[in-house]
C-alpha cells in the first residue's frame, strides 16, 4: 500500500476507500479531489461526480446506485447510496482455471490424529451430545466433572465437551428442521476431532436416540455410547452413569497420538463477522490466498453464509466446475428468498450497526468482501447445511449468516478448523474444531490482541502484500492444526457456540 490516505481498489471504481480518517476540506491531489465531509477510516468517498441513479462501483463490482447526485470528494454511505437489484449473468464456468496441485511428495504436513477409518482430527476431544434440550443439563454436568485436574492423567485428550442444544422435540417430524437437526448431531458424532461420543436423550422426545443413531448410520461401540434418562433412572443417576462411561472412554481416547499427515486432510470452515471496510481489502482476500494454497495442497475450503453472497453470487457461479454446481448455488439463493419472504424477513436486509460503523453500506458491499474468503480456485460442489463434505477443493455449504449457526454447520460437515475474519472484533471460538481469528486492521488487532490470532492489517500498513499474508495464514493453519492453541482456545471459548440451525415451527 502507498502512503496516500486513500485506496483505489480497481481502475474502474468511482469510489475510494479511506485508510485513515479524512478531514473536511482535505486536499488529495494524487486523486484530484478535495474531501467534502469528515470521513471515518474504512469508509468511502467519490472519486468523481456520480449522477443520481448511476451505478457505484467498488472492486469494479456494483454495490448500489447513487440516491442523489454525488460530487467528487463527497462521503458515500447509506445516506446517498441505494441498493437496487440488477441483472447478473451467472456465466457458469467462465472463470474456471486449472489448479496447479502440489505433487503428493511435496505437500505440506501437520501433526494430526488419525482415526481407524482414515479421517484425521486436529484435536482429540470426547464429545457429549443431547438429543433434546431436556437432556442438556445432564451432559453439561457430566462435562463439568472432568476438570483439568481429573484429565491430567490423559495428556492426549483435549477435554470433555458438551454440545447441548435447544430443540429435539415440539417440532414436526418428518420435516426439514428435523432432518437438519439430526444431520448436525450426526456430523458431530462422527467428527474426526472427537475420539469418543456419548449421546444422551430423555426418552419421550420426537428425536429418539435409537432412531437418531439408526437413521444416521452411527455405530454403537466402546467409543460411541448412548443413554436415555427415563430408562437409566433420572437426572442424578444419568449424570453418574455418564461420568462412568466417559471414564471408560478416556484411556482409549488417550491412546491416540499425533502423527505426520498431509495437509490434504485439513478442512477449513470460512467465516466472517463484525466486518468493516477493510475486511474486503486485507483479511478476506488474504484468507482467500491461503485457501488457494490449501487447495493446491489437496485440502478443502468451505465457504458458507448464503445471505452474504447475495449480489456477488456470479463471482462463484463463474467458477463452478459444471453448470449443475452453479445452478445448485442459485437454487439455494432462491430458497432463501422464499424462506425470508415466508417469515416476513428481508433476504437483502440492512447490514448490522457494526458493519455500517465500519464502512459497509449494504449487503452487496459486505458480500463482495465475504466472497473473497474462498480464493480463486474452481467451485467444486455445493452442499446443504451440515451435509457431509466429501469433495476436496473449494466448496460451498448453505447456511445462515449468523456466525455460531454457520460454524456449527461447517463443523458438522467435517471442518476440522475454522478461519474467522473480523474488522470490528469478534469474540468467537468453537469446539471441537478450533477457530483462528484474523483481524482486518492493526488498531483493532492491538486493542483486542488477546482475542486475535493473525493481524492482516499488516497489508494496509505496507508490511506485506495479500499473497505474503496468505502464506502467513497458511503457516498458522498448519501450526494450529498440529495442536498450537488458538487465542479463543486459551480463553476457553467454544462451550456455548454449538447452535444448530432452527428452520421449523415449534409446537
Amino acid at each position: 500500500m502507498n502512503a496516500s490516505p486513500l485506496i483505489r481498489l480497481h481502475p474502474h471504481d468511482n469510489v475510494l476507500v479511506a485508510k485513515a480518517p479524512l478531514a473536511l476540506g482535505q486536499d488529495l491531489p494524487e486523486f484530484g479531489v478535495r474531501v467534502r465531509a469528515q470521513v471515518p477510516a474504512g469508509h468511502k468517498i467519490a472519486s468523481c461526480r456520480i449522477a443520481a441513479g448511476e451505478q457505484v462501483r467498488k472492486y469494479n463490482a456494483v454495490i448500489g446506485v447513487a440516491a442523489r447526485d454525488i460530487e467528487a470528494g463527497d462521503y458515500v454511505h447509506t445516506h446517498n447510496l441505494s441498493m437496487v437489484e440488477f441483472d447478473r449473468d451467472p456465466g457458469f464456468g467462465q472463470d474456471v482455471r486449472p489448479v496447479a496441485y502440489v505433487p503428493d511428495a511435496e505437500r505440506a504436513t501437520f501433526m494430526g490424529y488419525v482415526r481407524e477409518d482414515g479421517r484425521v482430527g486436529t484435536r482429540n476431544f470426547i464429545g457429549l451430545l443431547s438429543s433434546v434440550n431436556c437432556s442438556a443439563t445432564v451432559i453439561k454436568n457430566i462435562a463439568a466433572y472432568f476438570t483439568p485436574e481429573r484429565l491430567a492423567a490423559y495428556p492426549n485428550v483435549d477435554g470433555v465437551a458438551a454440545f447441548a442444544q435447544t430443540s429435539g422435540c415440539g417440532m414436526s417430524s418428518p420435516s426439514e428442521h428435523f432432518d437438519v437437526l439430526r444431520r448436525t448431531l450426526a456430523g458431530y458424532a462422527r467428527h474426526p476431532n472427537l475420539a469418543g461420543v456419548l449421546i444422551v436423550g430423555l426418552g419421550c422426545e420426537r428425536n429418539q436416540v435409537s432412531s437418531l443413531v439408526e437413521s444416521q448410520g452411527l455405530e454403537a461401540g466402546r467409543l460411541m455410547r448412548t443413554m436415555v434418562m427415563q430408562e437409566v433412572g433420572g437426572t442424578r443417576v444419568t449424570i453418574e452413569a455418564g461420568i462412568r462411561a466417559v471414564e471408560e472412554m478416556l484411556p482409549l481416547a488417550n491412546a491416540y497420538q499425533r502423527q505426520p499427515v498431509p495437509a490434504s486432510h485439513i478442512k477449513i470452515g470460512l467465516e466472517c463477522g463484525g466486518s468493516d471496510g477493510f475486511s474486503g481489502i486485507t483479511a478476506n482476500p488474504a484468507l482467500g490466498a491461503a485457501m488457494d494454497i490449501l487447495v493446491r495442497h489437496g485440502g478443502t475450503a468451505i465457504l458458507s453464509e448464503t445471505p452474504e453472497i447475495h449480489g456477488v453470487e456470479y463471482m462463484l457461479t463463474r467458477r463452478a466446475v459444471t453448470p449443475a454446481v452453479g445452478q445448485k448455488l442459485l437454487d439455494r439463493l432462491a430458497w432463501w428468498e422464499n424462506y425470508t419472504r415466508g417469515h416476513n424477513g428481508q433476504f437483502n436486509g440492512v447490514v448490522g450497526p457494526g458493519n455500517q460503523a465500519g464502512g459497509l453500506a449494504n449487503i452487496f458491499e459486505k458480500s463482495l468482501g465475504s466472497a473473497m474468503k474462498g480464493g480463486t480456485t474452481p467451485l467444486q460442489a455445493v452442499y446443504e447445511y451440515a451435509e457431509p463434505i466429501d469433495q476436496p477443493g473449494f466448496v460451498f455449504m448453505d447456511s445462515p449468516g449468523y456466525d455460531p449457526v454457520a460454524c456449527t454447520g461447517q463443523i458438522a460437515s467435517g471442518a476440522n478448523l475454522i478461519c474467522f475474519t473480523t474488522g470490528r472484533g469478534s469474540m468467537f471460538g468453537s469446539k471441537p474444531a478450533p477457530t483462528i481469528k484474523l483481524a482486518s486492521n492493526t488498531p483493532m488487532y492491538r486493542k483486542l490482541e488477546e482475542d486475535m490470532d493473525v493481524n492482516c492489517g499488516a497489508i494496509l500498513d505496507g508490511e506485506v502484500d495479500v499473497e505474503q499474508m496468505g502464506q502467513r495464514i497458511f503457516e498458522a493453519i498448519l501450526r494450529h492444526a498440529s495442536g498450537e492453541p488458538t487465542k479463543s482456545e486459551a480463553l476457553g471459548l467454544g462451550d456455548h457456540e454449538f447452535v444448530p440451525w432452527h428452520l421449523g415451527i415449534v409446537s
